[in-house]
């Protein structure tokens, strides 16, 4: 099949909320709150080298996470890892105040992140940035980052489950100083992309250099033809029919080859694919 439906992994996180984004169902009563929801392609290994390239997820947060970093490709694969991380971030809804730390406030040595990593004032050297429903970031390997509390979001990213902790506020949790100290280029943030439109109902938010995501709103019908390279198509709201089957918010869809796509007018919807370039005709729309 062309097009394939992901299964979804629920993450229990202490960070996490019982109610939960509208498409998906609130975690029970008495049962442990949801950070994270996973797509999966059905049968494939998280991380695999064979694996897919990227993985998709919702993150639900009620407290702040970790202050951490990913390795870049090189770090990883050093480690035995098919990958780095980069990722992306689409604010999906945010409370008053909601923020994200991306960066620090000026450039430090890597002396100096340990520090104060162990001292623990390097919460207050990072750039908590305010963000709002419809932001967006892409942040590249090595970037020093933090998400807050009242957050839901999809965060794109290299399919690799690996993450370092520098500084979690005193929990017991297990850091990894060496390995994220090492990975941490602790500089401020430069947005490495401008999101711009290119057409009607398509807006790039990022293009590469390890994945290039889309954000498409409204309808119409045709075919989904990509370079050869996989697509992941992730709705947000509305819906409609992918290659004769149900396409709503809440599901993503991996496809591998030219498919039937129908959105409906209310459509708005996430497409990501690896490596940079932006297709120029993904969806040679009829009529």
């Amino acid at each position: 099949m062309p097009a394939t439906r992901l299964t979804i992994k629920r993450v229990e996180k202490p960070w996490g909320r019982r109610d939960l984004w509208p498409a998906f169902d609130p975690v029970p009563e008495g049962g442990a709150p949801i950070g994270e929801i996973w797509f999966e392609v059905p049968g494939e290994q998280d991380g695999s080298i064979a694996g897919p390239a990227l993985l998709i997820k919702y993150l639900f947060t009620s407290d702040r996470l970790s202050v951490q970093v990913h390795p870049d490709d090189a770090t990883a694969q050093k480690q035995g890892y098919p990958r780095g991380k980069d990722e992306a971030w689409v604010i999906l809804a945010a409370d008053a105040h909601a923020s994200i730390a991306i960066g620090t406030l000026r450039p430090m040595t890597r002396e100096e992140l340990r520090a104060s990593a162990e001292d623990g004032s390097i919460e207050h050297l990072l750039d908590w940035k305010a963000v709002k429903k419809d932001d967006s970031f892409y942040t590249p390997a090595g970037t020093v980052h933090a998400i807050g509390p009242g957050l839901t979001l999809i965060e794109v990213q290299q399919n690799v489950d690996l993450t370092y902790r520098l500084y979690d506020y005193g929990s017991d949790r297990e850091l990894h100083l060496d390995a994220g100290v090492a990975s941490s280029n602790p500089v401020p943030y430069v947005a490495p992309y401008k999101a711009h439109a290119i057409a009607a109902g398509r807006t790039i938010l990022a293009d590469g250099p390890k994945f290039v995501l889309e954000r498409w709103s409204g309808g119409g019908s045709g075919t989904l033809k990509s370079d050869g390279r996989p697509l992941w198509l992730v709705p947000m709201t509305g819906g409609g029919q992918i290659d004769g089957g149900t396409l709503e918010a809440g599901g993503a869809w991996m496809v591998t080859g030219d498919v039937a796509l129908t959105l409906s007018d209310d459509a708005d919807m996430l497409v990501a694919y690896p490596d940079s370039g932006v297709i120029g005709t993904l969806w040679q729309k009829a009529g």
